[in-house]
């Protein structure tokens, strides 16, 4: 990955923080972790090999007077399966695997809290409005991905153990790839204006077990930057984590490790039935690692 790329998505990272985040005199509370999952099925479209990954995150949630914030910066390291570039020249592929930064932020405003009017109502616990953007920069063999993404919409938290959000958002997501077999840079194009569905939970199971995790049904976009129809995405990422910290302490929530999953149906938008291939189509168990400080 070069250093442009790795420098402009950490200044885009301090612009988030800058932005939403309050200072952490301000939060009423926080949750901050490192972590580290692993797989060797994970899945690129155009790719009909499976490819095994590392991935390693920082990611952080905190509640404030008027709501919460979250944010999550995630480092992908793929095996050679996904490479890291390609030489036109000699018509080889790098040995080295592809490097991806991927970052999500999020914040919340609760309508309860800055109305001060209680919104209990039987399923519901609450609701709000949730805006945030994503970014990433990869660096590969084909697309080399510059993804950055919007996020508008309602936020509506279910009255259940720990916590279950359920968003509605409007996505303004635009790309400008770069292709090493062409050579050629796509100027960056503004997708459809479309629509998601978006899960985030938090359930505790008792005996130091929690079920975590996202789903999101993302519609289809409209046409790609090469002229080509999108299509709907659904994607989950759940997770059966274990605190292991609590065999030596019953009040710390220090050290998880688990199991996961990842099912990503028409990947990025690209049909699994079309040319993307079985790569648009991933199914990935994976194990987790959490370290929370």
């Amino acid at each position: 990955m070069t250093k442009t790329r790795i420098n402009g998505l950490a200044a885009i990272a301090a612009g988030l923080l800058s932005f939403g985040v309050p200072s952490a005199y301000a939060a009423d509370w926080s949750d901050t972790y490192l972590g580290w999952r692993y797989g060797t099925k994970f899945a690129e479209p155009f790719n009909d090999k499976d490819i095994t990954k590392n991935i390693f995150n920082l990611s952080h949630v905190s509640g404030y007077k008027y709501g919460t914030n979250f944010f999550n910066v995630d480092l992908l390291l793929s095996d050679k399966n996904d490479p890291s570039g390609f030489d036109p020249n000699t018509g080889t592929f790098a040995s080295s695997g592809a490097q991806e930064v991927y970052i999500v932020y999020r914040n919340t405003l609760d309508f309860a809290k800055i109305s001060g009017m209680k919104m209990d109502y039987g399923f519901m616990r609450g609701a709000g409005l949730t805006f945030g953007a994503d970014a990433n920069a990869k660096t590969d063999a084909g697309y080399n991905s510059k993804k950055r993404m919007l996020v508008l919409g309602p936020t509506f938290m279910a009255n259940v153990p720990g916590f279950l959000n359920i968003s509605i958002f409007a996505l303004w997501e635009s790309n400008a790839p770069h292709s090493d077999f062409t050579g050629v840079s796509t100027p960056r194009y503004n997708y459809k204006t479309h629509a998601s569905l978006d899960l985030n939970w938090g359930i505790p199971l008792g005996a130091g077990f929690s079920f975590e995790g996202y789903g999101d049904y993302i519609a289809a976009k409209g046409k790609d930057e090469f002229g080509n129809d999108t299509a709907p995405e659904t994607h989950f990422d759940v997770k059966l984590m274990y605190n292991i910290s609590q065999l030596y302490d019953p009040k710390a929530n220090t050290f998880k490790v688990g199991l996961g999953y990842e099912y990503w149906k028409n990947k990025f938008g690209n049909d699994h039935n079309g040319p993307a291939g079985k790569g648009a189509f991933a199914k990935t168990p994976m194990i987790r690692a959490e370290y929370h400080f």
